[in-house]
């Protein structure tokens, strides 16, 4: 009888992690479509936190002779922003939520050591897409572990995959990626050493 309980306690699980990945997948690919709709829009000007160069096309200017000294055209000054990377200081990731769903600690315990390797088999992915850059497949890679990550636990790595992705869907500097980057493999280390 108390393997049956736990049999259908695990099918539960399965089926709850299931559908929350089918509804995020439905969710990233609206987004993705929304995404890809908005970008066949030809811009016509330059916006400074645009990473990608826009150009405005501007009327042909009068040869420089032709300028007058009063009508010369100013020079722009390139104002420097400082980048500001992320600082990922999360609480140590807990599976409290698996416990709360009625699951026992050794239980739970075997899920999270089971996301281990999922993260790791993920992680030199992450490396090659981020050496490429290719900011849309870490954005794929981040979400697929983000999913499980989640469903499992909150806060550490947890914390981290959610930030993460949800900065690769629009971002695109390089330094901010391998900022995370780095703490993916920081955390992913904790959670090794917490759940050996």
């Amino acid at each position: 009888m108390l393997a049956l309980t736990i049999l259908s306690i695990f099918v539960l699980i399965v089926v709850t992690i299931i559908i929350f990945e089918v509804r995020n997948e439905r969710r990233y690919q609206e987004k993705r479509r929304q995404r890809r709709e908005g970008s066949h829009k030809k811009p016509t000007q330059s916006f400074p936190d645009d990473p990608i160069p826009r150009t405005k096309i501007e009327p042909q200017r009068k040869k420089s002779s032709e300028v007058q000294p009063s009508q010369e055209i100013p020079k722009q000054e390139t104002i420097k922003k400082e980048k500001k990377l992320p600082l990922c200081n999360y609480p140590q990731f807990t599976y409290k939520r698996l416990v709360d769903m009625g699951l026992s600690d050794d239980e739970a315990k075997e899920f999270v050591q089971e996301l281990i390797p999922q993260i790791e088999i993920q992680i030199p992915l992450i490396e090659k897409a981020l050496f490429i850059p290719d900011f849309h497949q870490m954005e794929r890679l981040t979400h697929s572990i983000k999913g499980s990550a989640t469903n499992l636990g909150t806060g550490g790595i947890s914390d981290l995959l959610v930030e993460a992705n949800t900065y690769l869907k629009t971002g695109t500097d390089l330094d901010v990626a391998k900022a995370y980057f780095e703490y993916l493999k920081h955390y992913t280390k904790e959670l090794k050493e917490q759940y050996a």
